[in-house]
């Protein structure tokens, strides 16, 4: 027989050093490495000269223990080791691996040990990611099933942010989406999942800031490692990234729901405390859990909008039935309806006529009005003072003509015809503002009560006229209590709804801020309310009243596109509710009313006059020299831009409105200014229609001062013209 031929032990070593992808490891009886082949370096890491002489340790986790027992296994049973593990590479990481720890003998004694070491970390991450996929398979199966048969949508959404929460591994998650309700109107809700509701509760809804824009416009999938890392984080007022007491939130995955008509249904957002826990993975299984969620709304969706269809055909079908039973009954009260919108008509077209009248009467008479005050103004300022009989007699026809001058503004006020001058109005702080006014007027007997609503719109009116209306309201209520009682003053805010509008066809829908006026006294009848705001209708004692108190409340609301209601009944008292129109635009301008001191001019300062009426003409000329200005006049329109072009200065216009020779003032000033830019502009007018006037409101930087006006209010309007930017 012939002998086996022994390799040597350098063929050996390269029979070892060929198994590239398995460690060879041998040691001696304490486990110090005797031998260390190139699968054991490339596996590794370590050289062969790093290793000789050192502990098989340093490649377990748990070094000397792990060892040991392998050691003691090999030793009884021949085989140490053997299980799936962690393992240590020289850079310091891990890999998954397999080897078990041999005895080497000579004879019957052991020597020393081999170890052979397999990477397994190729296989475990395989294994893993079936393991993963099929339980996001498992989890999207299962919400798919609970989905399809679900029909309430905050369950629904429920089961899609739960189903979120376990396939993501996140810590949290929530499901912020759009509802529309029964009138057709969309609003947001959310579901949570992971958190209390409390987490959320405190804090508003997002806002389309940099991180949650591509969610909810639908623009794709945020991910994030690190979303406090994220370029798009934290650059939005006030916070500039999570507010105090938020869920911390360091991970981010997030993914629109998108309907298959296109629509944003809402969003899913998921978070950790940890960076880096959501993967590709978790990615690509919530865009399946919003593909389901989104086909299972759309149906709930359809579902709830063939059941609105049903129950509006059913309403429909009733409500024929009803049309069908009560159609006399309608009959009957849409004649009704169309002989009160004629009475409405001939109301306006009487309250047109009325307008009219006043208009033509007020330019007129105002005029008269100025030359009468003003010169009982110079006589008052001019009288010797040891004259009491003639001051008395001046102060009693000044009496006389200021209460003319105040039945023509309600006349005009009522006609709706008066220059509005609105600014922004914050009605409590009005209110506030006139309680001992009104404490003043109404006397002891009569207790004042206000209930002033919380957080209250703001308006748009003429702060003057809102005031003489309030006035006018509790002059009214005062004298319906003789006795005393009390009168109450409350402001809330309201909507005027369609339906309402329907049986008040003046009135337009939208929002209000309501001032109502209640008093305890002796009430109206039916007839009495319904004359109540008509001009000169007064239920007091002849020379008791104009009759106008209530009609100038009714034309300055109208003018300023409100309404007024009337809730009156005999001995129960009388509510009057001005609703005026909210104030939509922003504006930081405060309705602020202040007592302007009556200032000189200087004999620089040069006022150029233009007055139709000679008499009005020469009274405004005298006035303003004597408060110290240098005055040139003129009759119209073409004189006063002849004198403008002389002038080596003229500083201010003051300029009536209407004016003959076929130039209004509002033209003459355009032309004005064309020629010298600087000029500052001041109108006056007994009645102006539409010149500067537009809808009842001055064109926007218009300055106006109404006839009849005083020496003090002259002096202070012309200096605040002169001193304004």
């Amino acid at each position: 027989m012939e002998k086996r031929r022994l390799i040597s032990a350098s063929q050996w070593r390269q029979i070892v050093d060929g198994a590239t992808d398995t460690a060879i490891i041998s040691t001696d009886e304490q486990g110090n490495i005797t031998s260390w082949n190139s699968g054991a370096t490339r596996i590794l890491g370590w050289t062969e000269e790093e290793m000789l002489g050192q502990t098989l340790a340093r490649i377990f986790t748990d070094g000397d223990a792990q060892l040991s027992r392998e050691i003691d296994d090999a030793v009884r049973q021949g085989k140490g080791g053997g299980e799936e593990g962690w393992r240590l590479r020289k850079d310091g990481s891990r890999l998954w691996a397999v080897g078990e720890l041999s005895p080497i003998r000579d004879r019957s004694r052991i020597i020393g040990f081999v170890k052979i070491l397999r990477d397994r970390t190729a296989q475990r991450e395989a294994e893993e990611e079936i393991r993963e996929e099929r339980k996001a398979l498992e989890i999207l199966n299962r919400a798919g099933s609970a989905l399809a048969i679900e029909t309430d949508l905050q369950r629904l959404v429920q089961i899609v942010t739960d189903a979120g929460v376990e396939l993501t591994g996140a810590e949290f998650g929530a499901f912020f989406y759009n509802v529309i309700d029964d009138a057709g109107e969309s609003y947001m809700l959310y579901t949570l999942s992971g958190a209390p509701i409390e987490a959320f509760s405190k804090f508003p809804m997002p806002r389309n800031t940099e991180v949650f824009a591509p969610t909810f416009g639908g623009a794709g999938i945020v991910r994030s490692e690190d979303i406090t890392k994220d370029s798009r984080y934290g650059k939005n007022a006030p916070r500039k990234g999570m507010p105090e007491g938020h869920l911390p939130v360091r991970s981010y995955l997030a993914v629109p729901v998108v309907s298959r008509s296109g629509e944003v249904i809402g969003g899913l957002f998921f978070g950790h405390a940890q960076v880096g826990i959501f993967s590709e993975r978790s990615e690509r299984g919530l865009t399946g859990l919003a593909a389901e969620a989104a086909v299972a709304i759309d149906n709930v969706r359809l579902a709830q909008a063939a059941q609105r269809e049903i129950q509006e055909r059913k309403r429909t079908q009733e409500s024929l039935e009803q049309l069908n039973v009560t159609l006399e009954k309608q009959v009957a009260e849409r004649t009704e309806q169309l002989r009160q919108n004629e009475e409405a008509l001939r109301q306006s077209q009487k309250m047109d006529a009325i307008g009219q009248l006043t208009g033509g009467v007020a330019h007129d008479f105002n005029n008269l009005l100025q030359v009468i005050t003003g010169n009982l103004d110079t006589l008052q300022r001019h009288l010797p003072s040891d004259s009491a009989r003639l001051q008395r007699a001046a102060r009693q026809a000044m009496t006389g003509a200021q209460r003319a001058a105040s039945l023509t503004q309600r006349l005009l006020a009522f006609a709706r015809r008066q220059p509005l001058d609105p600014k922004p109005i914050d009605v409590n702080v009005l209110v506030n503002g006139m309680s001992e006014l009104i404490h003043r007027t109404l006397g002891e007997t009569i207790s004042i009560e206000t209930v002033l609503g919380a957080g209250l719109w703001r308006i748009e009116a003429d702060p003057n006229e809102l005031e003489a209306a309030i006035l006018n309201l509790a002059v009214n209520a005062r004298d319906a209590m003789p006795k005393g009682g009390q009168l109450t003053l409350e402001t809330n805010n309201a909507y005027i709804d369609d339906a309402y509008v329907a049986a008040h066809r003046e009135v337009v829908p939208g929002q209000y801020v309501v001032l109502a006026v209640t008093d305890t006294g002796t009430g109206m009848d039916t007839q009495t309310r319904a004359q109540a705001f008509e001009p000169f209708f007064t239920t007091k004692p002849v020379g008791k009243g104009t009759g106008l108190g209530l009609s100038q409340v009714y034309g300055f609301v109208k003018q300023t596109g409100g309404h007024v209601k009337i809730y009156s009944e005999v001995g129960q008292g009388t509510t009057v509710k001005l609703y005026l129109p909210r104030l939509t635009k922003s504006s930081s301008e405060e309705s602020v009313l202040e007592d302007e001191p009556s200032p000189e001019g200087s004999h620089e300062e040069t006022v150029l006059v233009l007055e139709d009426d000679d008499d009005v003409r020469s009274y405004s000329v005298e006035t303003l020299r004597e408060l110290g200005y240098k005055v040139i006049e003129a009759h119209d329109g073409p004189a006063a831009l002849r004198l403008l072009d002389q002038q080596p200065r003229v500083d201010l216009l003051f300029t009536d409105v209407v004016l003959p020779g076929g130039m209004t003032g509002a033209q003459v000033a355009a032309q004005a200014k064309a020629i010298r830019p600087s000029v500052k502009v001041l109108f006056t007018t007994g009645y102006a229609r539409n010149a500067i006037i537009h809808h009842g409101r001055l064109d926007k930087g218009v300055q106006l001062i109404t006839k009849p006006f005083s020496f003090n209010e002259l002096a202070a309007k012309v200096r605040d013209v002169l001193d304004s930017d």
